[in-house]
């Protein structure tokens, strides 16, 4: 088992600036992919960003060039840090892990940001 942990989520204004960490505990041998999906009220949650174990990242066409995630294998921690924040960011974000041997998909609690105009 994996146990994932969101924090750093909040209220912020337009233009604003939020880092959102993930701690990782458990079974953490098994983590391969990490990544930050956000759902909205009344919306399918959706991928934000993902980073390989190996530091490799994807983004959402919608964050890119705004939203920055990264790791640390060492700290088992996983990062988002969002710059230039818009309403309709406003979301809960997801801290995600994928089984490297199952895949099957490991999730937070989840962490409200809302982004006020």
């Amino acid at each position: 088992q994996v146990q994932l942990v969101e924090s750093g989520g909040g209220l912020v204004q337009a233009g604003g600036s939020l880092r959102l960490s993930c701690a990782a505990s458990g079974s953490i041998l098994r983590i391969g992919g990490m990544g930050w999906y956000r759902q909205a009220p009344g919306k399918q949650r959706e991928l934000v960003a993902t980073v390989t174990s190996g530091g490799s990242t994807n983004y959402a066409d919608s964050v890119k060039g705004r939203f920055t995630t990264s790791r640390d294998n060492a700290k088992k921690m996983v990062y988002l840090q969002m710059n230039s924040l818009k309403p309709e960011d406003t979301a809960v974000y997801y801290c995600n892990a994928d089984d490297k041997w199952t895949h099957r998909d490991y999730w937070g609690q989840g962490t409200q940001v809302t982004v006020s105009s």
